[in-house]
């Protein structure tokens, strides 16, 4: 087969090198470094293809390891956010592609890195570029912070200019991928981009169920089996808004003898814990993913306000844990969870989500759980990696290959879409 040849689906295809380039990137987790962990697995021992991570890191180095090359640029630290790196060094990125020259490059965030991607496609058309839709940015980095400052009316302005900045991108990509249909790709369609596929996140399975209930960690919390034990796991910071899950349970009835976990660190954890409320437990990040799997099967309900999810791997998590999720109608969650498997609610009210806790804890939780569980097995890395190799590349490859006939003005034209 050929260099052009798009079927990257066969175990008969080219050895191609596969290039993920992202800023979102930590060495204690996240979504995005969860999903490029998962894909170079995938790529080493599934494929005969090769793996090149661009990556922000304390220095510049290059690390080859057989198919797998890593390349850290260094860049300095995230304000606030100790565990990611503002990668800003457009020119290193480009030595780094030209140095190894990949078939694909795929980027999973919005900000100057896909440029750098794009620079590098002019100049070689045949590079197939992907677009992975991973962060709702033009909603939690644009207008609720501008909201902060200068009101919803103009916050709402700038956030529709951020949806038309990420239109105006991502119509340059090759393929475009939203992990979930309300997460995404609906609001892609809106500002112009078509044929946006869905490619969901995975979810290791066969590390939750409801088999690792542990009486002993609920006694340790002083709860019986009468009393609910709500969860959430994530970081607690703004953006996620544990602080409105907090207010929802406080809003319970005191002789109900609820307990809330919170699962994570960050900034709010401090606001929580001035609150002095000993039924709420924030037993900081939990690393290994066995005692995350006990914490979530000891509990009975899954609780989370964030409305701007592109996907909600702690949702599915929970759910194959045998949780029923009350969250809010905004985002991913509305794809994720139903009246069978639980409570969606209006964003930041924590009023309608203390009735629909209470709601879901008087329910039928036996026959929720079943149906939960039914539903998050669909979300293997399996399912994920079929979809991302077997429909999403080969269609980058393809319209790439169309690309690269085209006279120079041409290619300049298909990567400079208005």
């Amino acid at each position: 087969m050929g260099r052009d040849d798009p079927d990257l689906a066969s175990p008969l295809a080219p050895e191609r090198l596969i290039c993920d380039l992202t800023q979102s990137w930590s060495d204690v987790g996240g979504g995005v470094g969860t999903y490029l962990r998962h894909k170079r697995r995938h790529i080493l021992d599934s494929t005969p293809h090769r793996h090149l991570l661009i990556v922000p890191g304390p220095e510049d180095k290059v690390t080859e390891e057989g198919k797998a090359i890593t390349v850290t640029i260094r860049s300095p630290r995230v304000p606030a956010s100790p565990h990611y790196r503002l990668m800003l060094r457009n020119r290193a990125v480009r030595r780094i592609l030209e140095l190894y020259s990949p078939d694909i490059i795929e980027c999973q965030d919005s900000y100057n890195l896909p440029w750098a991607a794009i620079g590098h496609a002019r100049r070689n058309p045949g590079v197939a570029l992907v677009a992975a839709y991973m962060t709702d940015f033009p909603t939690v980095y644009v207008e609720r912070p501008v909201s902060k400052v200068l009101g919803s009316t103009l916050a709402g302005a700038v956030g529709r200019l951020g949806y038309r900045y990420a239109g105006t991108l991502y119509r340059r990509f090759d393929a475009v991928f939203a992990l979930s249909e309300n997460g995404g790709r609906t609001k892609l369609r809106a500002y112009g981009v078509e044929n946006v596929d869905v490619v969901p996140l995975g979810v290791e399975l066969g590390d939750f169920g409801p088999g690792r209930r542990d009486p002993r960690l609920r006694r340790s919390l002083g709860l019986t089996d009468d009393q609910p034990l709500l969860i959430y796991v994530g970081r607690l910071d703004i953006e996620k808004k544990p602080h409105i899950v907090a207010d929802a349970f406080r809003r319970l009835p005191e002789e109900l003898g609820a307990r809330l976990v919170l699962l994570g660190a960050g900034p709010i954890g401090d606001e929580v814990a001035a609150l002095g409320d000993p039924r709420i437990i924030t037993p900081g990040f939990v690393r290994d993913r066995q005692e995350l799997a006990r914490w979530l099967a000891s509990s009975d309900i899954y609780v989370s306000a964030m409305a701007f999810e592109t996907f909600g791997v702690s949702i599915v998590e929970a759910q194959a844990s045998g949780l029923p999720v009350v969250g809010v109608a905004g985002g991913a969650m509305i794809d994720r969870v139903t009246d069978d498997i639980g409570r969606l609610g209006p964003v930041d009210d924590a009023e309608a989500m203390a009735r629909n806790i209470l709601a879901v804890w008087r329910s039928d939780r036996v026959r929720m759980a079943q149906i939960a569980q039914e539903h998050a097995r669909q979300y293997s890395w399996q399912h994920s990696m079929d979809a991302l190799f077997g429909r999403v590349y080969p269609a980058a490859l393809a319209r790439a290959a169309e690309r690269r006939l085209l006279p120079a003005s041409g290619v300049k034209g298909a990567l400079a879409k208005a």
